[in-house]
């Protein structure tokens, strides 16, 4: 169980969610011009949100898969991202699987096998042994 502070109270969610969509804004800006790697940083960036609260998860889950979806070149992607998103990235990839929408499932399974190949198997066992950090 979450320690007191850890996790955000439902009622400032609107607060969370107004940082969210601000960072959609910004994400929305660096993929116009064409700053892919930068827009998955800045997605990736206070993930997963410190609450609990599921309209916020949702929230961050779609600035998350949109940059996702933006990436092209997933070798030059990962020469990029510093290591320490690759855990976090790989709890993402493991939601846009989930989704079961087939374009997102392709392009999730294509960065998991580069960033399974980087990162290791520890990586797998990390994100899907976190329970309490959920995306």
């Amino acid at each position: 169980m979450a320690g007191a502070g850890e996790f955000v109270e439902a009622d400032n969610a609107e607060a969370i969610i107004a940082r969210i969509e601000t960072k959609s804004r910004k994400i929305e800006s660096l993929l116009k011009q064409y700053k892919h790697v930068e827009a998955l940083k800045t997605a990736l960036e206070g993930s997963p949100p410190k609450t609990l609260d599921e309209r916020c998860k949702s929230a961050n889950w779609i600035v998350v898969h949109r940059a996702i979806m933006a990436i092209k070149d997933i070798e030059g992607m990962l020469n990029a991202l510093d290591r320490e998103y690759y855990d976090i990235l790989m709890k993402y990839l493991y939601r846009g699987l989930s989704t079961g929408d087939r374009p997102t499932c392709d392009q999730c399974l294509r960065i998991h096998e580069k960033l399974t190949e980087r990162a290791g198997l520890g990586c797998i066992l990390r994100s899907i042994s976190d329970t309490l950090n959920t995306v």
